[in-house]
């Protein structure tokens, strides 16, 4: 059948296209009011503690008790069991999450700043004046998540660019037994080495999911191309 020819290809197009473009920020953000907010930072009188994960040891020393709500521009997750992780026996810190919020969520050309994220950094790049003009970098932080509860890991497994999260736990350093240990930023006006928020998660919640046409038309060209490869497959052989 021709048309079910052209339907696979034209499908498979899209599902390329559109999976290209799946992590581009929404060009509309319905923000929650609290994305206004700076970052809330308090004194805590909670002690230094012990946790276990993975079958390693760490001690986690709060600073500061900490609570963000922020958009998602970007993020990395960690596997414990590879690279740097691996080898400082680092299986606590689950992902760094770089988020934006206050008067970046009014940049109009926000679309045109690029997000990345290396293996402990958030990287930022545009060649639009204009949008880099109205940027603001003391509201984005890089956010290196750990925690030993499997429901916050798992919470946190689902995220995507574009989503409005909000975190709440304590800024800490932490050491794990054999490997060397991570301090903390206390400031969002730092940079360079150190400048990362190390977050002890004790809540961690999407409170508006992005909307991405481009997601949702991934997912939508996918199905398209599943459902003519299954056409074409089903077909009777019929030699020429």
């Amino acid at each position: 059948m021709q048309f079910n020819r052209i339907l696979i290809a034209v499908s498979f197009v899209w599902l390329v296209v559109s999976f290209w473009h799946r992590n581009e920020l929404p060009g509309n953000i319905d923000q929650v009011p609290e994305l206004g907010n700076e970052p809330a930072q308090t004194t805590t009188g909670k002690r230094p503690f012990d946790v276990a994960f993975n079958g390693v040891n760490y001690s986690v020393a709060p600073e500061y008790a900490y609570d963000i709500t922020g958009m998602i521009v970007s993020y990395r997750h960690h596997d414990g069991n590879s690279r740097m992780h691996s080898r400082a026996n680092d299986h606590l810190n689950m992902l760094d999450v770089c988020v934006i919020w206050g008067g970046n969520l009014l940049n109009e050309r926000l679309h045109k700043i690029d997000f990345w994220n290396g293996i402990f950094t958030c990287n930022v790049r545009t060649r639009d004046q204009e949008a880099w003009d109205a940027f603001d970098m003391n509201q984005l932080s890089n956010n290196h998540l750990i925690s030993d509860d499997e429901f916050i890991r798992r919470q946190v497994r689902k995220i995507k660019v574009g989503d409005q999260v909000r975190i709440k736990g304590y800024l800490s350093s932490y050491a794990g037994e054999g490997g060397g240990k991570r301090g903390t930023s206390t400031t969002r006006t730092d940079t360079g080495d150190g400048a990362c928020e190390t977050i002890y998660v004790e809540q961690f919640k999407i409170v508006r999911p992005a909307t991405s046409y481009w997601r949702i038309s991934m997912w939508a060209s996918l199905a398209l191309l599943l459902a003519g490869l299954v056409i074409h497959f089903r077909r009777p052989y019929r030699p020429y």
